[in-house]
C-alpha cells in the first residue's frame, strides 16, 4: 500500500505544482497585455502620485504641490493633442498622503545579477506596500504609481533630487527636496518617472547634459536655439548648445517627438 499512497501524493504535488505555474504565466500574460494596453492611449491613464514622507515638509508645501496637480492634467493633455486627437484627456492623477515614513525606498541595484535584482525587486514591493497601506490605496486600481519621496531642504542653494523607475513597469520613484516654491519642479520630475514606466527613455548624457537632438523638445526649430521648453525626459532647457537651465515651471514641460514615439502617442518603431 505503501507505493500508491506515495504514488497518490506525487501526483497531488504535481498537480499543486503545475496550478501555481499556471497562475504565475496567467497572471505574468495578463500583466504584460495590461501595460501594452496603457499605450494603446484608448482612455485616460489613471496614475496615483504617492507623496511618502521622510520629515515633514509642512502644509504650505503640500498644498502648493496638490494645487498643481491639475495644472500638470492639463498640460500633459495639451501635449497629447499636439500628436493626437484622443483620448479627450492623457491622465487622470490622484494624490495620496502625505504617509510618514521612517527609511527611504531601496537604492538601485548596482550590479545586474540576477539575485541582487530580485532582492531590490522584493525589498521595493515591502517599501510600497507599507505606503499604500498607509495611503489606504489599491494598487491594482491604477495604470502607474509614482512614489514621491519629500523631505525639507537642507541647503537653500541645492535641491536634492533624484528618481527610479520601472521602465514599462508600473512604479516609479521620485525623491525631492520640497519646499512651498518646489511644486513645479517636483511635478516635472514626477511626469518624468511616470514617461519611464510607459516606456520612455532619458534624453540626456552620463554629463547630466541634454542629448542632441533626442533631448529638444522641438528639434525642428528654427534657429534650434534657445529651445521654448524642457524635454519631459530630459533634465533642463537647452538655451544654447553649451548651455542650460532647470525649467522654471510647469508650462516649460513638453513632449518631443522621440519620446511620443516611445510611448506609444505616435507611430514609428
Amino acid at each position: 500500500m505503501t507505493a500508491p499512497k506515495s504514488r497518490l501524493f506525487y501526483r497531488i504535488r504535481l498537480a499543486l505544482l503545475g496550478s501555481v505555474l499556471a497562475v504565475t504565466v496567467l497572471y505574468a500574460l495578463n500583466d504584460t497585455w495590461s501595460r501594452r494596453e496603457r499605450n494603446a492611449w484608448k482612455r485616460p491613464l489613471e496614475v496615483a502620485i504617492v507623496v511618502a514622507e521622510l520629515e515633514p515638509v509642512g502644509e504650505t508645501a503640500m498644498r502648493n504641490l496638490t494645487m498643481r496637480v491639475p495644472v500638470l492634467e492639463e498640460r500633459l493633455t495639451s501635449e497629447l493633442h499636439r500628436y493626437r486627437s484622443t483620448p479627450e484627456r492623457a491622465v487622470h492623477l490622484s494624490v495620496f498622503g502625505p504617509v510618514g515614513v521612517d527609511r527611504a525606498p531601496p537604492a538601485d541595484p548596482k550590479g545586474s545579477e540576477l539575485l541582487e535584482l530580485a532582492r531590490h525587486t522584493y525589498d521595493l514591493w515591502r517599501w510600497t506596500h507599507a505606503v499604500d497601506q498607509g495611503a489606504d490605496l489599491s494598487a491594482r486600481a491604477y495604470d502607474s504609481r509614482i512614489y514621491l519621496v519629500v523631505r525639507p531642504p537642507r541647503n537653500a542653494g541645492q535641491k536634492w533630487v533624484e528618481g527610479s523607475s520601472e521602465q514599462g513597469g508600473r512604479v516609479g520613484v521620485a525623491r525631492v527636496e520640497l519646499d512651498a516654491s518646489m511644486s513645479d519642479f517636483a511635478l516635472f520630475v514626477v511626469s518624468h518617472e511616470l514617461f519611464h514606466t510607459l516606456g520612455a527613455s532619458d534624453k540626456y548624457g552620463p554629463d547630466g547634459r541634454v542629448l542632441i537632438p533626442s533631448g529638444l523638445a522641438e528639434p525642428d526649430r528654427a534657429p534650434r536655439f534657445p529651445q521654448r521648453a524642457a524635454e519631459i525626459m530630459a533634465r533642463n532647457l537647452p538655451l544654447s548648445p553649451d548651455s542650460e537651465r532647470p525649467p522654471d515651471s510647469l508650462a516649460e514641460l513638453m513632449v518631443g517627438p522621440s519620446t511620443a514615439r516611445e510611448i506609444g502617442w505616435t507611430a514609428g518603431p
